[in-house]
């Protein structure tokens, strides 16, 4: 039933297990068995060819946040089917070849394949999801594992450089797309993609829909690579070829194409659609087939042919939506043969530029070098791949009799016919679109003889070559042989993909066309007569050949235009005067004193919440049904009030943490007076535990001074303490006093037996109720925890180093910090006494050895016990960081590395994926994320006993909170 979810699940879940498999099998290559995912992914989608072509589709879906509307349904139709089956097939050869292109022995492959793994699964993801939610988180994730494909050989600059550029143009789409779904979800209510076409007749009409056509547009052309947005690709390169002819065949910037093919039954038919995306597409065909001709790298050279091929694709989907206007008739039947081109020629070009890329992968491994004007004379020491490279070229190239002919050809025919298109208004402006069409095919036709004879052809120039070449081994021949077998089959027998995958397609993007239980005629032959297209044919491989034989004389040309006004140059001055600005705006306000952070902080503060208290008209010093204050109250909140003034009049820095801690267990004390154990007993450990951090970061700290202390400072200092407080007091009063909601509170009271199976109601709301807030909660702790150890492992190794490090473009020197008022001979002393330092306590240290295992005792109990009593995961993973800490200020950290070995990174990771598990695990038994079930059993010796998924989520949490703050105190303690 849920096959579909599996197969988006399962390279996730094999990417999450590569390392492993990579420690326990060195013997054989990594790549062998992620190789297995990709071959039964694409054996499994096969078994659906007989049912999507029989008007059939499959659609399953898991709650998610069924509040929301958003659930993780997955829909497969036609177009789904067509798109999965490039992204396994194509994938599986792509992983055969780069089992020999990358050497295990050089290259960190593991990683490799975790990415290559995240991509595959994000990808199948976007083209089987039905919410709009759900497909764009997976649509980010592409952009994400894209970026650290690109940016696999991080040592690089370019490799940066190009991932850096893709991410940026690529999630800048992603966030307008989303916009557009926001947009699209205003007018119709709903998320889900079929729900949406089904709303069509609704959507047009509305004020709001040419908005969200051009924010879906904006995501799709920024991930397509079309003009402008187009700049990305070509940086692209620097990753690994077998990233190169993964991400251009069948994925990346193919899902562009499928977001619009996808979306076409909601736009399609309305003059925008067809304009923007026609016009762009046939702009992106010409440009990138123009650009390609000057490129001197031979993945340079096939970057920009797919900016061309891509353009060719979209302006082809764009006429392809005229047909929707006629509606049933043989006059939509003719626009609708461009969408029938842009199908057949989205498979042809997956299988030629799969193989072209492969192809310069192998002469790049076998001659050291991709340029173009260093290559030649390799046909006879590389017959196999020149042989692949002629069979692929000529297909791109629209020389019969392979398959990228016949889609040329379907599209020369569709252009053509646009200029018969009265509905739109062309006029004579139709032209344009066979002109440019012409004009694009001649240059694709240039490109192409580049690729192929200047590599093969010519004289062997050996002095130029990084190594002897040679032919490849026969494995990494397989993959490319496959492709270009499949060029020549397609080409011979087109008609076979006719009724089994295009077809089905046509329908996904086509549905209003066709009534239900009908078919398109889709039939595909060598011979139309003697056509516009076979005319314009001639003169395409008449005026390639020339232009091709005279390069030399014309190619000069492209240099003759000025490099500051390339998209690229516009690209890399927006991101410098950028960072030049953002810097100067950063350090107007960022002078490395924490007491003015906390002054912008707390006036922007105070200043909107004031703001929006008095627009609101909220403000309200009544508060009703208050109780009493007792006397211990009144002595609580004197004793804190004496607390707090005392802070800032404390002239030691010690008696200050003393006092803040004062507030802290004062607080605590009001908890238990209001009867919230649970909150007593997580401030309580906070407050230990912040104090220990205060204590451990006194040898990072200067010297307590008070000479800056003007009168101007302290008033300021007053002004702001004084307006926060009363800013917060104000808005607890107008929560208390007026509520326009009624509260949520009785609800957890009375569920929290019946439906979260536990009596504490704070613990059932924490890891039930509003677990997911919980979780996000966790998530961000581990980051920060994450990025506190570096930042201290970076000074530590800049220190020892006494190197500089490159941030932001900002050389920053981390040398030895001598505290204010101290010479650095004092602070060398310092941190010898501190670095051999061992408590000499000898009470302390025999009582902690007893008093440790007593924590960790009733650490443990208030986990357990924590859905029905005080406790919880949250507060026991407190509890026993907290022993742990007494641990190490009565002895040292070594001794507790010693005594527990562990990495409490790892404990971390571990507690997240506990967690993280918990969630999806839901999912399994058909219920939305996040759900849990209890149930009451008999046990042995312990009676009727409550079991509750909850305890293992409330495992997560302990784990992490024991990892994090563990992680924090360590690394600080050991920083000396």
């Amino acid at each position: 039933m849920y096959l579909l979810h599996a197969a988006i699940l399962a390279p996730f879940v094999l990417a999450a297990l590569v390392p492993a498999i990579r420690k326990g099998t060195k013997k054989i290559h990594t790549g062998w068995i992620v190789l297995v995912l990709p071959v039964l992914l694409f054996v499994n989608f096969l078994r659906y060819l007989p049912v999507v072509r029989n008007d059939v589709t499959e659609t399953f879906s898991l709650p998610w946040i069924p509040s929301l509307g958003i659930d993780f349904t997955v829909y497969l139709d036609g177009l789904g089917l067509l798109f999965a089956l490039l992204i396994t097939g194509i994938g599986a050869l792509v992983v055969l070849y780069s089992i020999y292109y990358l050497d295990p022995e050089q290259e960190a492959i593991h990683r490799f394949y975790l990415y290559l793994l995240l991509f595959m699964g994000a990808m199948l993801g976007i083209v089987l999801s039905d919410n709009m939610i759900v497909l764009y988180t997976f649509w980010e994730l592409t952009s994400i594992s894209s970026f650290l494909l690109i940016a696999f050989w991080y040592e690089r600059d370019r490799s940066r450089y190009g991932a850096l550029k893709s991410m940026l143009i690529t999630v800048l789409g992603g966030f307008a797309m989303l916009a557009g779904f926001v947009v699209l979800h205003s007018m119709t209510g709903t998320w889900s993609i079929r729900e949406t076409i089904a709303m069509v007749a609704e959507v047009q009409g509305h004020p709001l829909f040419l908005l969200a056509m051009i924010l879906i547009l904006l995501g799709a052309f920024t991930k397509s690579a079309q003009f402008p947005f187009h700049i990305w690709l070509p940086d692209a390169m620097e990753a690994p070829t077998p990233v190169s002819a993964y991400l251009h065949s069948a994925t990346m910037v193919k899902a562009g194409i499928y977001l619009v093919a996808r979306f076409s039954p909601v736009f399609a038919g309305e003059a925008e659609w067809f304009w923007i995306v026609s016009l762009v597409g046939i702009i992106t065909m010409c440009y990138g087939s123009i650009l390609a001709v000057k490129q001197t790298d031979l993945k340079a050279l096939l970057a920009y042919s797919t900016i061309s091929q891509l353009g060719l694709i979209m302006s082809l989907f764009g006429a392809g939506s005229a047909a929707v206007y006629y509606g049933y008739g043989e006059e939509s039947m003719i626009y609708a043969a461009a969408t029938t081109a842009a199908i057949f020629h989205l498979i042809n070009h997956a299988t030629f530029k799969g193989a072209l890329f492969m192809v310069a992968g192998i002469v790049d491994h076998e001659t050291g070098t991709r340029d173009i004007r260093r290559l030649g004379g390799l046909i006879s020491l590389m017959p196999i791949s020149f042989t692949v490279a002629c069979i692929s070229g000529f297909s791109m190239a629209g020389v019969p009799p392979f398959n990228g002919y016949l889609s040329k050809e379907m599209f020369l025919e569709a252009m053509v016919e646009l200029t018969h298109l009265h509905i739109f208004e062309l006029g004579t402006w139709g032209i344009l679109f066979p002109i440019l069409a012409f004009l694009g095919s001649v240059f694709t036709f240039v490109y192409s003889m580049i690729l192929i004879f200047k590599t093969f052809r010519g004289p062997l120039q050996k002095d130029k070559l990084g190594i002897t070449p040679h032919e490849a081994p026969a494995g990494m021949l397989i993959s490319p042989m496959i492709l270009a077998i499949c060029v020549v089959a397609i080409g011979l027998f087109p008609n076979m993909l006719s009724y089994s995958i295009i077809e089905p397609a046509m329908r996904s993007v086509l549905p209003s066309l066709v009534a239900p239980g009908e078919h398109f005629d889709v039939h595909i032959s060598f011979w139309h007569g003697f056509t516009p297209a076979l005319f314009m044919t001639i003169g395409v491989i008449g005026l390639g050949t020339v232009l091709y034989l005279l390069l030399n004389r014309w190619k000069g040309v492209y240099a003759m235009y000025p490099e500051k006004l390339t998209w690229n140059h516009l690209y890399d001055s927006l991101l410098r005067y950028g960072e030049k600005a953002s810097r100067a705006l950063t350090d107007a306000y960022m002078n490395r004193s924490a007491r003015n952070y906390l002054v912008y902080i707390f006036g922007f503060m105070v200043i909107v919440l004031g703001a929006a208290l008095w627009r609101a008209d909220v403000l309200s010093l009544i508060t009703p049904d208050t109780a009493p204050v007792n006397i211990y109250e009144i002595v609580l909140i004197v004793l804190l009030v004496i607390s707090a003034v005392a802070v800032p009049f404390a002239r030691q820095r010690l008696i200050a943490v003393i006092m803040t801690g004062a507030v802290g267990y004062l607080v605590t004390l009001f908890f238990v007076l209001f009867r919230a154990p649970d909150l007593a007993l997580t401030q309580m450990i906070i407050e230990t535990v912040s104090v220990v951090l205060f204590l451990l970061c006194f040898y990072h700290m200067p010297e307590l001074r008070r000479e800056v202390n003007t009168q101007r400072y302290r008033s300021l200092n007053i002004v702001i303490a004084i307006s926060v407080g009363v800013i917060v007091t104000l808005i607890s009063l107008s929560a208390s006093g007026s509520s326009n909601f009624e509260s949520i509170a009785d609800y957890f009271v009375k569920n929290s037996h019946d439906l979260g199976g536990g009596d504490n109601v704070v613990n059932v709301i924490l890891v039930d109720f509003r677990g997911f807030d919980t979780m996000l909660e966790i998530t961000v702790l581990g980051i920060a925890s994450l990025g506190i150890y570096s930042m201290i492992q970076l000074q530590l190794q800049g220190r020892d180093a006494g190197a500089r490090i490159l941030y932001l473009h900002r050389k920053v020197t981390l040398a030895p910090k001598v505290p204010i008022g101290r010479t650095r001979k004092e602070t060398v002393t310092v941190a010898k006494n501190m670095k051999q330092f061992k408590s000499n306590d000898v009470i302390l240290e025999t009582s902690t050895k007893v008093i440790v295992f007593i924590i960790l005792t009733f650490a443990l109990y208030l986990f357990f016990a924590g859905h029905n009593n005080p406790g919880g995961g949250f507060v026991g993973g407190l509890m026993a960081a907290s022993a742990l800490v007494l641990l190490a200020l009565a002895f040292n950290a070594e001794t507790v590395r010693r005594v527990l070995p562990l990495d409490y990174r790892d404990i971390m990771a571990t507690g997240l994926s506990v967690a993280y598990l918990t969630a999806i695990g839901s999912f399994v038994f058909g219920a939305p994320f996040l759900s849990h079930a209890f149930g009451y059993f008999d046990i042995p010796f312990l009676g009727k006993t409550e079991l509750a998924t909850a305890l293992i989520f409330d495992l997560g949490v302990f784990l992490t909170v024991l990892g994090v703050t563990m992680t924090i105190i360590l690394q600080i303690g050991e920083d000396r």
